[in-house]
């Protein structure tokens, strides 16, 4: 399973998602897609988004059940504890 969110991101990108996976509410995208298209999907994301933000969910076989990335600015900021990702949130003027 791999879901996107995508948030002020230019229309051809969101189109580009539409071709793999599923829009099910606006800049929200879930599918089922194979490792290799997944990285391929994040590359289309990293030439695509510009100034806009993305963040990337599937499932995995480890202590959480799911790995993600990021991409652009966003007050969410993911971090490693001990080994476990977890996201904090920055203080508004450090965005």
């Amino acid at each position: 399973m791999l879901t996107v969110v995508t948030e002020a991101v230019p229309p051809r990108l969101r189109g580009r998602l539409a071709v793999w996976l599923l829009e099910v509410r606006a800049g929200v995208y879930v599918g089922d897609v194979s490792r290799r298209i997944r990285e391929m999907i994040w590359y289309q994301v990293t030439e695509l988004a510009e100034e806009g933000n993305v963040v990337m969910a599937w499932a995995s076989n480890n202590e959480s059940g799911f790995e993600f990335q990021t991409y652009g600015t966003n007050r969410r900021e993911p971090v490693d504890m001990d080994g476990l990702r977890l996201v904090r949130f920055l203080p508004e003027e450090q965005r």
